[in-house]
């Protein structure tokens, strides 16, 4: 088993190598002048697993290009069998037609990272579990449940909590949640005048008093998250924290976030936000390495991944 990391997330990856007590795989990944993305493996891989690591976060399409690049590069060097690791799969939003005459974006990307040559993928918390039927290969899609729910236990000392949904479509995620910590579900009605933009409606349950765990796969504007806050807090909930497994954080989100009523919102590091969040002191980093690194192992020597999740 060898391990290779594109750019798109380095940090990550190391931690998953040190945890693996492993060595990254010596390569050379660069861009040429006009923006090529070049990738060439230093040392002999003939025979082996490799998994490649690379997060599609933002500049997504760069990201992206260099995992196919990377992924054809391994098969082109005679690699046993080629395993993408995607801590963040880009593009997974666009998993069905909401409106006429669009692309269904993440079936595309499922068949390129295919025909690159990988074998199987190992992603993190799909935005649509679905998404796992897009792709002819294996796909297992981890969950950072466990990892909140032991943030929880140990830093929100008052039982006195409940989950939230920021909409309907993230009940199934909340309620996973909320079963792990014995607390009660509540959901914030949300309607979308335009894209990209969120309007609260009504809460659905009781919140009053309350610590609420706002649980979210992804925060990209923060609109959504912003807004909801707001109106748990007009319901009389007591405190919000938020809990997000991927922060793509774009445009102004971090400012948002520090001007808004969330007492603290708690991301993991699928994506590297290490320098957009310096000056933030509402926003908590959790590693998703360990995880990862087990899961990794666990494919490596054909035992079981789901029994990280019992």
């Amino acid at each position: 088993m060898k391990l290779l990391s594109g750019t798109g997330n380095l940090e990550l990856s190391k931690k998953i190598a040190q945890n693996l007590k492993l060595k990254l795989v010596n390569s050379n990944i660069k861009r040429f002048a006009d923006g090529e993305i070049y990738v060439e493996i230093n040392e002999n891989i003939r025979g082996n697993s490799i998994f490649v690591i690379q997060s599609i976060s933002t500049p997504a399409n760069d990201n992206l290009m260099e995992l196919l690049i990377c992924i054809d590069a391994l098969r082109r060097s005679s690699a046993k069998n080629i395993t993408a690791v995607i801590p963040y799969f880009g593009y997974a939003r666009q998993d069905r037609k909401v409106v006429p005459r669009t692309a269904i974006s993440a079936k595309l990307v499922s068949n390129l990272i295919t025909n690159a040559g990988a074998h199987r993928i190992v992603t993190v918390d799909l935005h649509a579990g679905q998404i796992q039927g897009f792709f002819d290969i294996p796909v297992d899609n981890l969950f950072s449940t466990p990892i909140f729910s032991k943030h929880i236990k140990k830093y929100i000392s008052n039982k006195n909590i409940i989950c939230v949904a920021p909409d309907v479509g993230g009940v199934e995620r909340a309620r996973a949640l909320g079963q792990k910590l014995n607390v009660g579900l509540a959901i914030v009605d949300k309607r979308r005048p335009a894209p990209g933009k969120s309007q609260v409606m009504n809460i659905i349950g009781n919140v009053k008093g309350k610590n609420c765990l706002l649980v979210d796969d992804i925060i990209d504007s923060g609109g959504t998250i912003v807004n909801a806050a707001k109106a748990l807090k007009e319901k009389g909930a007591k405190d919000v924290y938020v809990y997000v497994t991927h922060g793509v954080l774009s445009g102004n989100a971090v400012e948002q976030i520090n001007n808004s009523k969330i007492k603290k919102l708690i991301l993991t590091d699928t994506i590297d936000n290490s320098n957009k969040i310096k000056k933030s002191s509402k926003i908590v980093v959790l590693s998703i390495s360990n995880l990862m690194a087990e899961a990794i192992k666990r494919i490596s020597n054909s035992t079981s991944v789901s029994d990280l999740f019992k």
